[in-house]
């Protein structure tokens, strides 16, 4: 299964330890599945998790390990297309990655925007919590 994780279930699964985001992203990391990552994407992830105002949380190394393990285990894609069809045009990043990299499931937590597209030229776009339920 190849998968693609948006930032704010990155993000929850940075901030806590042994919670369902970080099963599903772990997961996401465990064969058979496999995470797929774009230097975009990437980018976002970094950016956002080393923000000051989530040092109270959860200490930067933490922080760096999990991004470490996640840029060293994804596959690499780059996608070739644009997409512009999600409401938060910041969101058309993670379908443009999935569409190059012929994912099976995007893992979001944005019920605003990206949720609500499931299916999405025939990829699920699924919470941490229905992703894991997968079997």
């Amino acid at each position: 299964m190849i998968v693609v994780f948006d930032a704010s279930t990155f993000v929850s699964a940075v901030l806590k330890a042994d919670s369902i985001p970080e099963r599903a992203l772990f997961r996401a990391l465990t064969e058979p599945s496999r995470l797929i990552l774009s230097q975009e994407v990437e980018s976002e992830y970094r950016e956002v998790i080393f923000r000051p105002k989530f040092d109270r949380f959860v200490s930067v190394g933490r922080r760096q390990l999990i991004l470490d393990t996640v840029v060293v285990a994804a596959e690499r894609v780059e996608p070739s297309e644009t997409v512009l069809e999600c409401r938060d045009p910041k969101d058309d990043k993670y379908l443009a990655l999935a569409a190059a990299g012929n994912a099976d499931v995007i893992v979001s937590s944005d019920g605003h925007h990206l949720l609500p597209m499931h299916p999405w030229r025939g990829i699920s776009i699924l919470s941490p919590t229905d992703y894991l339920a997968l079997p």
